[in-house]
């Protein structure tokens, strides 16, 4: 006989947790039994989450470290960023699934089961895992499959990343002051940069970061990393305390389409990372909300949780950096010149109007975009 509960959700990453956690939060489902399957407990850190908001925000006891003021950096600029009323705030994966895990700890309702899943039955409502098998009235999953890399209609970039956190004998670090893109080293011919967050003046999380339609071997990653601590941080002695990667797919492929009448899927797989940047930690916050509403309100949970406008500019973008990928630093370079840190991030939440995104397209303006227009208008 199957395990029984009233929803599942398949993965403890951060859409799982976010929504497992915002069901926990509300007296609605107080009653229902809900799983989170697995087959990871989640005992490493193995990714760092930033994001930017006004004010106080619902995580701000487990941020490691955030920031008033950013940097930009290009061949041909050098931008002050004064984020006010923002914040950026930086998260390390660990504290999230620790703060998490700890908070339903004390939930009798709650789950959490190790176990792999594969298929699910949406007929009777059972999904197989490798040790058992486990029904619900519905399931929210954030798994992908490899079937959008050969799909030939979505654009398809890849955001790959290798980060050293460093600490150093000298104080070098301005830890009031964060990068946000530094182009100054470059891998030929793409959109490639350094992102570092100083977490004081004597420790620096360092990443190396490609937004490329290719991936590259590690050594790479390390080569630049080395490069750029050594050449432009002018650091000679430092020691390397944790290091992280990653993919993160930036694409307009649909994958909210696999979700079906019992089956809803939620973040990647929900196409819940902004495609032209990879950032997901707020948008999966307001779209968890909005997602546990739906289910209050006997809507599909899916219902209005995206914003066809914001993909459509979106799948633009990618297709400019698709066909044009050493196009990026210049790209770049005109959207933090000509577009203060608050429209920048007004428009990035999607909470624009169109008379504001019509500011932001005629600022970065580029032959190649109408291209890409008339290529996504047509495709």
């Amino acid at each position: 006989m199957p395990q029984n509960f009233d929803y599942i959700i398949i993965g403890s990453g951060l859409a799982g947790l976010q929504l497992a956690y915002k069901l926990s939060e509300d007296p609605f489902f107080g009653k229902s039994q809900i799983a989170i399957i697995d087959p990871s407990s989640k005992e490493t850190n193995d990714k760092t989450w930033c994001f930017w908001e006004k004010g106080t925000g619902k995580w701000d006891e487990i941020i490691t470290k955030s920031w008033d003021q950013a940097k930009f950096i290009s061949t041909e600029a050098n931008i002050d960023l004064e984020l006010n009323p923002y914040s950026y705030k930086m998260l390390r994966a660990i504290d999230f699934y620790n703060f998490v895990r700890s908070a339903l700890k004390g939930k009798s309702n709650f789950h959490f089961i190790l176990d792999e899943v594969g298929e699910i039955d949406e007929i009777n409502s059972l999904a197989f895992g490798k040790k058992d098998n486990y029904a619900a009235t519905h399931f929210f999953d954030s798994r992908i499959g490899s079937d959008y890399l050969e799909n030939s209609k979505s654009t398809k970039i890849f955001q790959h990343f290798k980060g050293l956190r460093i600490t150093t004998t000298n104080p070098v670090f301005d830890e009031a002051i964060f990068t946000m893109m530094d182009f100054r080293l470059k891998f030929p011919e793409s959109t490639s940069f350094t992102y570092v967050l100083p977490l004081s003046e004597r420790e620096a999380l360092i990443e190396y970061t490609f937004f490329t339609p290719f991936l590259i071997e590690e050594p790479v990653y390390d080569t630049y990393l080395q490069t750029y601590i050594k050449d432009i941080l002018k650091i000679e002695d430092h020691e390397i305390i944790e290091t992280e990667k990653g993919v993160i797919p930036m694409t307009d492929y649909n994958f909210h389409e696999a979700s079906g009448p019992k089956v809803t899927k939620i973040g990647t797989a929900g196409s819940w990372v902004k495609g032209s940047t990879g950032y997901s930690f707020k948008h999966t916050e307001k779209k968890t909300a909005q997602l546990v509403q739906n289910i209050k309100s006997g809507k599909n949970p899916k219902d209005g949780l995206l914003n066809a406008r914001s993909r459509w500019y979106d799948a633009i973008f990618l297709d400019v950096l698709h066909r044009n990928n050493e196009l990026g630093e210049q790209v770049f370079t005109k959207f933090y010149s000509n577009n203060t840190p608050q429209e920048i991030f007004k428009y990035l939440d999607e909470e624009t109007n169109i008379l504001e995104e019509l500011k932001i397209m005629f600022s970065i303006y580029h032959p190649e975009f109408v291209r890409s227009f008339f290529r996504k208008l047509f495709q």
